[in-house]
């Protein structure tokens, strides 16, 4: 993310926990033209100076990927709870597919959702109004039960997913803002409420960006996203051959392992597919 943006979005002011909920109900309250002193609350809040300063970053986004990319940045900063984020998009023949994240390992969890057809990111991307879909417990989810078991065994306990709504009149069908997070319990009403907006933000730029289809969008991402799967699942399969174990498994070690170290998990599976002779797995 370009350092300006970064700036924009994190100056908003740090406020105690009271403060941040007496914000968030005003900013949430419908609104009344005779209630000046709300306004004032509205205009000078956290959640308002954050969502302004994403408006902000989003218009000089030169670029609706670029736009994406922007949200999924500053959604782990407006909602602090979420370790991880996506955006989902569905393709004109109703297919899915994940054209920017914070981190691969959002990419696979959306995967697994899209293998399955189970999952908040799918059921938030049906969605034809706005909406959200929650699950708080992963691995004991009733309604997820394959993917939550999957996500539970990769480390994470948590999703929230929102739905996002682009123009009509574009060939892009809905689909869905994803936040992650390790803990379980972890997004609470405050959490959805700022995701629905945060969702509000991502559609108008969906909206706003007509010369873009989906085929466009998916383009861009499309060699990113060739390089870096491709390497993954290489290391995956070295792995899984040397290792006797599953392809969640083989993942789950290369995720631990690029957290341990500190190093992007492309840039780890490019090591182990290039190196894999010389080292002890």
């Amino acid at each position: 993310m370009a350092s300006k943006e970064a700036a924009a979005v994190t100056d908003a002011t740090t406020q105690p926990e009271e403060d941040w909920e007496a914000d968030r109900l005003a900013f949430c309250a419908e609104p009344a033209s005779d209630d000046w002193a709300r306004s004032e609350v509205i205009l000078a809040g956290p959640l308002a100076k954050r969502f302004g300063a994403l408006s902000a970053v989003l218009l000089d986004a030169d670029s609706l990927y670029e736009a994406m990319e922007r949200v999924v940045s500053a959604a782990l900063r407006i909602v602090p709870e979420a370790d991880l984020a996506s955006i989902t998009l569905r393709s004109a023949d109703g297919g899915f597919h994940t054209p920017v994240a914070t981190d691969e390992a959002a990419e696979e969890l959306d995967r697994i959702q899209y293998q399955t057809g189970e999952g908040p990111c799918v059921e938030a991307a049906r969605h034809e109004r706005p909406g959200h879909a929650l699950a708080n417990d992963l691995a004991k989810s009733e309604a997820f039960p394959e993917f939550g078991l999957r996500a539970g065994r990769l480390g994470f306990g948590s999703l929230l997913a929102a739905t996002l709504l682009p123009d009509r009149k574009s060939d892009l069908q809905p689909g869905a803002i994803n936040l992650y997070s390790r803990r379980t319990d972890a997004f609470d009403g405050r959490a959805v409420d700022a995701a629905l907006v945060l969702a509000s933000h991502a559609s108008l730029a969906l909206a706003g960006s007509a010369g873009h289809t989906a085929a466009a969008l998916k383009a861009v991402h499309l060699q990113r996203a060739i390089d870096s799967r491709d390497l993954i699942g290489q290391a995956k399969g070295i792995l899984m051959h040397r290792r006797g174990i599953s392809a969640d498994a083989a993942f789950d070690i290369l995720r631990r392992t690029s957290q341990d170290l500190n190093v992007k998990l492309v840039e780890l599976a490019q090591t182990l597919t290039e190196r894999h002779h010389e080292l002890d797995l």
